[in-house]
């Protein structure tokens, strides 16, 4: 108790049983109740043509609300109209992240939202402060509605002549909502095989992917200014880096795979091999679409395509991985390691050092998950390695792609798998801020000196 002008105010008691959750921790329940909803829903009769068990339902929610995109049913034909929507919607809300969403509600019904809901935005968002979280969001809701309209319109002109007006509309939805969120859920068994050679497709769906896989904050940056020299260092660092990811997996896909039969090499002209090229060096990284045979890789393809889709899409984004700007800060620091440089330097601007130990944070943290997840595969599932490696990254980037394994792993597998989906898309550094105590060390020690090398 404490005494203030002779009244006497008593200290707030904490009561015993209280649950006290952390943004990151609350965000990771509201993605497990999703789920688990999700399951329910397409559990019901009316959400598919045929029985499918609990596995295969709760499999398909995970995948759908992570928006990784692996399955181990076809979407397009076990699933009715009505289960496809809810993979839709469970895909648009987990792309769009459930606070984002609410904001969305929030902003139609007139209400602000409080100081505790701008926390969980925060984290939603992956932003290091609420300033301007609210604002942020609601450029994402616009841009969101723009993109995934626009998509639906060109795509439309490819679906709807081949399915039918009502049939083609919703397909075209479908797949550019999937697109935009880098879902990688498609209505075909082949993927999108059949079209890989139609220019709309080529162009329509991976400009979804770059643009829903850069980042929202990038995009607002570019909104805002409108020039490079007045970009962020975050916003260049993004741009850049996605750049020469782009331009070097599509000349690595293209020289690895350009003779080979069952992809690149069975396409009739140069001018397809390289557009599947394209194509495939945009979905490897992000979303889980495929205009080629992906079990038919080589494996130097598939150990390049593994890479990438550990590297991953940007930050504040629908895409997964540890993240480009991640990714570019660990080459600028190994450079300014070599070149004996004190800072690690980028257009002009210096990279603090917690931002450092951030990037080390989440390297090691996914890199981890990726070989424990691996590991514990390959003790209950003797199959090719590679392919289970493959299967694994994919799930950890949430990114889609799939040789074909997924559907032949046993309960224990799938479920695997789907821990390591939902890790991925929770995040490693919101994993690791779950983990980690939050008390501050009332001691501190000399610097020591180690080995390294």
């Amino acid at each position: 108790m404490a005494r203030n002008g002779g009244k006497i105010r008593r200290a707030p008691v904490s009561r015993r049983g209280d649950i006290r959750l952390s943004p990151p921790a609350t965000l990771a329940a509201l993605y497990l109740v999703l789920i688990l909803l999700g399951t329910l829903l397409l559990k019901t009769p009316i959400a598919t043509q045929v029985d499918v068990s609990w596995s295969d339902a709760a499999f398909t929610a995970v995948s759908a609300v992570t928006v990784t995109g692996l399955v181990v049913v076809d979407t397009g034909t076990v699933y009715t109209h009505f289960g496809q929507a809810v993979i839709l919607l469970l895909i648009q809300l987990g792309g769009l992240g459930l606070m984002t969403f609410a904001l969305m509600v929030l902003s139609v019904l007139g209400i602000p939202m409080g100081l505790p809901q701008q926390m969980y935005l925060k984290e939603d968002l992956n932003q290091t402060s609420i300033g301007g979280v609210t604002r942020l969001g609601l450029t994402i809701l616009k841009v969101v509605v723009l993109c995934e309209l626009a998509g639906m319109t060109f795509l439309a002109f490819v679906f709807v002549p081949e399915f039918g007006w009502g049939e083609g509309l919703w397909q075209a939805l479908f797949h550019s909502i999937s697109a935009f969120n880098n879902a990688g859920f498609g209505l075909h068994a082949d993927s999108l095989t059949r079209w890989v050679s139609d220019p709309i497709v080529n162009v329509t769906v991976p400009l979804l992917v770059i643009i829903g896989g850069i980042g929202f904050s990038v995009l607002s940056d570019i909104w805002q200014h409108r020039a490079w020299r007045k970009l962020t260092m975050h916003s260049k660092l993004m741009l850049s880096g996605t750049a020469a990811l782009l331009v070097l997996s599509t000349f690595g896909f293209a020289t690895l795979e350009w003779t080979n039969p069952a992809t690149l090499g069975g396409l009739e002209s140069d001018g397809e091999r390289v557009t599947a090229s394209w194509f495939q060096a945009v979905m490897t990284r992000t979303a889980g679409f495929n205009s080629v045979d992906i079990a038919g890789l080589h494996d130097s393809t598939s150990f390049m395509v593994m890479c990438l889709m550990v590297i991953g899409g940007g930050s504040t984004s629908t895409a997964g991985g540890m993240k480009v700007v991640t990714f570019v800060v660990l080459i600028l620091a190994t450079y300014a390691f070599f070149r004996r440089k004190r800072n690690v330097e980028a257009f002009g601007r210096s990279i603090g050092v917690e931002e450092l130990l951030k990037v080390l944070a989440v390297t090691v943290t996914m890199l981890f998950l990726v070989i424990t997840a691996l590991f514990v595969i390959t003790i209950s599932h003797d199959g090719d390695f590679v392919d289970l490696a493959f299967e694994t990254t994919s799930a950890m980037g949430t990114v889609g792609l799939s040789r074909g394994t997924t559907g032949e792993l046993d309960t224990f597998g799938r479920v695997v798998i789907m821990i390591v989906m939902f890790l991925g898309r929770v995040g490693p550094l919101t994993l690791g801020f779950f983990l980690a105590t939050r008390t501050p060390p009332r001691t501190s020690y000399p610097p020591g000196r180690i080995l390294i090398g």
